[in-house]
């Protein structure tokens, strides 16, 4: 009720973005049924197509590939999109949903600084001790933290590199000695 849902979600999905100055950007999607995560259904996204720093696109590369692979399996997605963001972010995820026949998703975006709900119709403050905004905050902040792993892996493996992992032939044993 309080976010003007056509039902009350049994499963939710979630989305996010992140990057540092526009390198190594990648997209989580965490999924959460009953109000629990469900782990076997996170994925991980690195954005491909986007160069530098644009959150938008980067949104609509990773919303594309899952909703286009859900279209290819007919498959339906969650009770609820959350897209981390506000109504740029949110412009994309619908245009993405439509284009695969999921118009009759639900989906609400959630703008982080004063934690307002975003919705195409404008935009909806819930009170801080509202049930729905705390859910909704726990389902991005977990979107949020999954990114950020992500994120952290792919930063740590550039950062670690070396010329030696081009060549065949050299493990990682071999590389420690040679270092």
């Amino acid at each position: 009720e309080a976010l003007g849902l056509r039902k009350v979600p049994d499963t939710i999905e979630c989305f996010d973005i992140s990057n540092f100055q526009g390198r190594e950007t990648v997209g989580s999607l965490v999924t959460f049924k009953g109000g629990q995560p469900l782990k076997s259904r996170y994925r991980r996204f690195r954005v491909r197509t986007v160069t530098g720093v644009d959150d938008f696109a980067s949104m609509e590369e990773v919303l594309e590939r899952h909703y286009g692979r859900l279209a290819e399996q007919d498959e339906r997605p969650a009770d609820l999109v959350v897209v981390d963001g506000g109504i740029g972010q949110l412009g994309r995820a619908r245009r993405v949903l439509d284009r695969h026949g999921f118009a009759d998703c639900d989906l609400i975006g959630l703008a982080k600084r004063e934690e307002i709900v975003v919705r195409l119709d404008g935009e909806l403050r819930l009170p801080r001790s509202s049930a729905a905004l705390k859910l909704l905050q726990r389902v991005r902040d977990e979107a949020h933290r999954f990114a950020i792993t992500y994120h952290r892996l792919l930063r740590d493996q550039r950062t670690t590199a070396s010329e030696l992992d081009l060549i065949p032939g050299i493990g990682r044993v071999k590389k420690l000695s040679l270092l």
